[in-house]
């Protein structure tokens, strides 16, 4: 434990004088390392209707181009991290399989992401900033018996408050022309809510939903009060009048929609793209 601390603050005293600089993302990612071993990280600014922005991404290129750029134009609104920030204003270090809903690893998300990504347990920081952003500092074992374990874990949550200081003094203010990059067009997290909407029923809507945030139907059952059957039925109807087969086909047309948007000024995002 000793050692741990004295390495951790000689990373924290190098970090200190790059506050507010480029060279500051990775040396933080090596602060964590010192105290905890994983394997990669990402860290991901969030801003207020915009894409999230990479700031930093040492996980092997084993991802086409085309999987990031999935992510950023619109996939995220499905990741736990994001939903929790956003939807539970949460804070604070977090475990994936925490956040995420019963059957997330079945959603077509989880597969396309953590296929190529190969993460097998993940734990994160979400640091909240002024003004509706916030940063998300993910990090990844690729093994499953090496799992982070509770003393890892208590050692990352022990430093909670020190990340999320660094954090607001390297990014809570960004510059006019940092807020103008990546403009999404228009409120995607609004697109979500509202996704099928002008084609399914209430119910049908809500089935949907959670199906593509990740619920098994068995979770969808006890969050609407019907039962696994009528869950059934209603994302049969679903798929039938939205024209897709699959779990797959419905989170591609998510996606797809998201991407046609140009002046999306509210509603269902499907009116203007089917």
């Amino acid at each position: 434990m000793a050692s741990h601390l004295r390495q951790f603050s000689h990373q924290l005293a190098a970090i200190m004088p790059e506050i507010g600089s480029e060279r500051l993302p990775p040396l933080l990612v090596r602060l964590l390392k010192s105290l905890v071993p994983f394997d990669n990280a990402v860290i991901l600014h969030y801003r207020h209707n915009q894409q999230p922005r990479i700031i930093y991404n040492d996980i092997p290129p084993l991802a086409p181009q085309k999987q990031i750029d999935v992510f950023v134009n619109g996939a995220f609104l499905l990741d736990p991290f994001y939903r929790a920030a956003v939807d539970q204003q949460a804070s604070g270090l977090h475990r994936l399989c925490d956040l995420a809903p019963n059957g997330f690893e079945k959603t077509e998300y989880y597969r396309s992401y953590f296929k190529y990504t190969e993460i097998k347990d993940e734990i994160g920081f979400i640091v909240q900033l002024p003004g509706q952003q916030f940063i998300n500092i993910s990090m990844g074992r690729l093994n499953f018996s090496s799992r982070f374990n509770r003393t890892q874990i208590a050692l990352f949550d022990d430093i909670t408050e020190v990340i999320a200081r660094i954090c607001l003094l390297q990014w809570a203010v960004e510059s006019e022309q940092q807020s103008a990059e990546n403009r999404l067009p228009g409120q995607l997290d609004s697109a979500l809510k509202h996704f099928g909407t002008a084609f399914l029923t209430e119910r049908e809507t809500q089935v949907v939903q959670l199906f593509l945030h990740g619920h098994s139907t068995k979770s969808i059952a006890e969050r609407l009060g019907i039962s696994p059957e009528t869950v059934k039925l209603h994302r049969k109807n679903s798929y039938a009048k939205l024209d897709v087969s699959s779990q797959a086909e419905l989170f591609h047309l998510f996606i797809d929609s998201l991407a046609s948007l140009s002046d999306y000024a509210g509603g269902d995002p499907l009116i203007g793209y089917l």
